[in-house]
């Protein structure tokens, strides 16, 4: 039962994404029909620069909802149940995660903090414990599969000893105002360090697929240009707000 690592692979997006986008944008501005205008758009008669142009500048002053016709998916393993238990917390998505009932767990995977990584005793004594839960989840399948319950109806049962450490894969899918929001929380150095280093991976991925909207994305504090979480939480990387001005 090795321990693993974060692997995130972004399986699609919508295709045409900033053309669907700034057609989006051009609807709520525009007296024409953004049907009319899709396959100027699409043949390049509008070049990329000038709709990202476009809708960057409309985009600061806060109209953001067309944003959300333009969604990513990503396939996510290497990650605990404690992490999908954040992850799934963010409602305006959808996911599909692997099922304990239907995959047995026999000779799980599991996810191995860094610091109790680099603590040889914490590690030993991690480690044992994940045999020891190992050996208990084989002890209870064989013992209820012999009582006739078979398959995932001995998984189902079973899974109660699994730790939240035991590793899981996920299939995901956010809008880009929902992914834009989901950075903000969990690219914050206060995020669990787990879904931090997902959501950095999620992030590289869509400002390579988009950067006119995840350039600047990322922790509450890049887009403010100061810390929100006041003097006792913040990491220092961004000046504290002004309580009496409201400003850096």
């Amino acid at each position: 039962m090795p321990s693993k690592e974060c692997r995130v692979e972004l399986l699609a997006h919508t295709p045409e994404p900033l053309s669907l986008i700034y057609a989006a944008f051009r609807q709520c501005y525009h007296a024409g029909f953004a049907g009319d205008m899709w396959q100027r758009l699409v043949a390049g008669d509008i070049e990329r620069q000038k709709q990202a142009d476009f809708i960057s500048q409309v985009l600061e002053s806060g109209h953001a909802s067309p944003i959300e016709h333009v969604s990513f998916t990503f396939a996510v393993e290497g990650v605990s149940r404690a992490l999908t238990h954040q992850l799934v917390r963010h409602r305006l998505a959808s996911y599909s995660q692997q099922s304990q009932r239907y995959v047995d767990g026999s000779n799980f995977e599991y996810i191995l903090p860094p610091a109790i990584a680099r603590n040889q005793a914490a590690r030993a004594r991690f480690e044992a414990f994940m045999a020891e839960v190992g050996s208990a989840y084989r002890d209870l399948k064989q013992i209820l599969e012999q009582d006739g319950r078979k398959g995932a109806k001995a998984n189902e049962d079973a899974r109660f000893v699994l730790p939240q450490a035991a590793e899981s894969k996920i299939v995901l899918t956010m809008n880009c105002r929902v992914l834009l929001h989901f950075f903000e929380e969990r690219c914050c150095s206060r995020a669990q360090w787990e879904i931090r280093h997902m959501a950095d991976m999620m992030l590289e991925r869509c400002r390579g697929a988009l950067p006119v909207i995840f350039r600047h994305a990322g922790a509450k504090c890049v887009r403010l240009g100061y810390c929100p979480e006041g003097e006792r939480f913040t990491c220092g990387r961004y000046p504290l707000r002004d309580a009496g001005r409201g400003q850096p």
